[in-house]
């Protein structure tokens, strides 16, 4: 399944190490490094220089990668904004593509691939896709994140962060007002997103943004944020209030991208070009595979019970609501030990993330999650791992539903993915990769492609292996990924709808209704989620052949070493990087 533009880039590549074997005279070898060292110079020049714009044009961005240059601006919500964005894009991508790939080091012409399909994802992103005209929780979420990081991360004094956000704050009522101007026509699905985070939202901007700041003691500058504060709660009431009596109504949109987009975002966004027949049968294998393998190690557990009643039995093993956090926490060092006791992995030397509880405004379709200082960030060293617990207004028996969904042996593996050594690791190197292009844009299909991977490798390796039941939860989770590949493709090409993919959840990868219903939910606007299977089948693939290139020299730690440090390049890029070679991907 060879991506036809990544063989003529391999090609391209291998011709232009023929010609750097080629026999040259002293003088001309002289002036070929001197073009490639001027090519090099330049295109790092013009990366620098697209990275200044985007940063410019997305202030929360900035700050969350360490940039704090433009702190006490909010990005501009607004049409004229979104038009001005799409023409420098445009304006970049020439300019990037007219750079000749074949004066470059390899470093380079992998960053010039990789920034090339970054601005054609955003172009898809504002010209075809268009949030910002379809999704209103793209508004309301999108401010409380921006609160969010500037009271989370400490990158200042309290109260030059406060004036920072109240800066922030005060552009906050506007900006829903150009929400008003912009939506016209969204998913309804969308639409019950919004409402179903908002009261979260506002929550969020009543209780832990007015707390966040109590060193700050300026009677002046505390009231000057209570005005800004109430105004943003003010504000989303009222947005609420419109979304309820006025978007909903008119909410008719379809979510599906429909086939031509939905190839278009794979490539940009992981140079993946394979007819999505042939993905989906991919991810059928993938699935029945991993169904025959949680059906065997149910049967070596208890060969008397089917597979869900040995899955319902797990499920009534997990913390209560208010211990689900600590008992996270308690297993993350002996996670850490085994990396570097088994040699999995280098470890560099960092504290382990705080465990707290997933933002209310990110509830509705995150379990779980990393939060980590940006590539840049010189001063903030806070990390959090983000676990979702039951919304305060579900009836007890809600609560018991949806925690099942966190019996023991799944904690583990969660935090697998996202601490040790999933993606904390990987961001924890993020500082290190080799260019500015990589610490800031990457391919889903490498990150959670490697989270995802993770978790089958450390049971592999023997992380509770003489306890089947920590392998069961791995493969459970290994069938919610595939469901995802699944459902992806068919709700946003073949007309799968909402409650169709719910159904798949539960029956297909025994997933309890409410971690179905959210996936689902999920599925409509994060529409190839199936980058986690993909990026894991891939990675499997490279070790393989990275294994057989190696051959004696090769050990599992140096794999996984040279993997991270090449930073979240598409997997194929990674394939060219570490092999020489493109080739079949799965």
């Amino acid at each position: 399944m060879a991506n036809a533009t990544l063989r003529r880039l391999s090609l391209a590549m291998a011709l232009v190490a023929a010609v750097g074997c080629r026999a040259q005279p002293a003088a001309e070898r002289d002036s070929s490094a001197n073009r490639a060292a001027s090519t090099d110079a330049a295109f790092t020049r013009l990366a620098a220089e697209y990275l200044a714009d985007y940063y410019q044009r997305q202030p929360t961005r900035a700050t969350y990668d360490g940039i704090h240059k433009y702190d006490d601006r909010l990005d501009d919500y607004s049409r004229q904004a979104v038009m001005s964005a799409i023409v420098a894009a445009k304006d970049f991508r020439q300019r990037v593509a007219a750079t000749d790939a074949a004066a470059l080091s390899l470093s380079n012409r992998l960053d010039r691939e990789q920034l090339l399909r970054t601005i054609d994802s955003r172009l898809l992103t504002l010209e075809v896709i268009r949030p910002w005209m379809t999704d209103p929780d793209t508004y309301s979420s999108g401010l409380t994140q921006t609160a969010y990081i500037m009271i989370n991360r400490r990158f200042a004094a309290p109260d030059v962060r406060l004036r920072g956000l109240i800066a922030r704050e005060k552009a906050m009522p506007a900006a829903l007002n150009e929400a008003r101007k912009n939506l016209e026509n969204p998913p309804r699905i969308y639409t019950e997103i919004a409402l179903e985070q908002i009261d979260g939202n506002s929550d969020f901007f009543k209780t832990s943004v007015s707390a966040a700041f109590p060193e700050v003691t300026d009677a002046a500058l505390l009231a000057e944020f209570k005005q800004a504060n109430d105004a943003v709660v003010e504000a989303l009431a009222g947005y609420k209030a419109w979304l309820q009596n006025d978007l909903l109504k008119r909410s008719n949109g379809d979510f599906a991208f429909g086939e031509d987009t939905y190839r278009r975002k794979l490539a940009a966004d992981e140079m993946i070009d394979t007819p999505l027949d042939e993905l989906l049968t991919v991810a059928e294998a993938d699935l029945r595979r991993n169904q025959t393998a949680f059906a065997d190690t149910a049967r070596k557990i208890d060969s008397r019970k089917t597979p869900a009643q040995i899955l319902a039995g797990l499920e009534a093993e997990h913390p209560a609501p208010d211990k689900l956090l600590s008992t996270a926490e308690s297993e993350l060092e002996s996670l850490r030990r085994f990396m570097v006791d088994k040699r999995i992995v280098t470890i560099p030397d960092a504290p382990p993330p705080r465990v707290v509880e997933t933002p209310p405004f990110m509830r509705a379709t995150t379990t779980a999650s990393m939060d980590i200082a940006g590539p840049f960030e010189m001063v903030a060293s806070d990390a959090y791992y983000r676990m979702t617990l039951p919304d305060p207004a579900w009836s007890p028996r809600q609560v018991q539903e949806f925690m099942r969904g966190w019996y023991y042996a799944l904690i583990t593996n969660v935090s697998v993915h996202e601490v040790w050594p999933g993606h904390y690791l990987q961001f924890l190197y993020a500082k290190h990769f080799p260019s500015d292009v990589r610490k800031v844009f990457g391919a889903a299909s490498n990150s959670e492609g490697w989270a995802h991977y993770c978790e089958q490798m450390v049971i592999d390796e023997g992380f509770h292996g003489d306890d089947l039941r920590y392998r069961l939860a791995q493969i459970q989770d290994a069938l919610l990924r595939d469901v995802r590949f699944i459902v992806g493709i068919r709700m946003h090409t073949r007309g799968m709808t909402v409650p169709q993919a719910m159904d798949m959840f539960v029956k297909e990868a025994y997933q309890t209704p409410p971690v179905a219903r959210s996936e689902s939910k999920r599925g409509t606007s994060d529409a190839t989620y199936g980058y986690y299977t993909m990026g894991k089948l891939m990675i499997l693939k490279l070790r393989d052949d990275y294994k057989a290139k190696l051959g004696a020299k090769y050990t599992l730690q140096d794999f996984h070493d040279t993997f991270i440090r090449l930073g979240p390049l598409p997997l194929p890029l990674m394939r060219q990087a570490m092999l020489g070679e493109v080739n079949q991907l799965f």
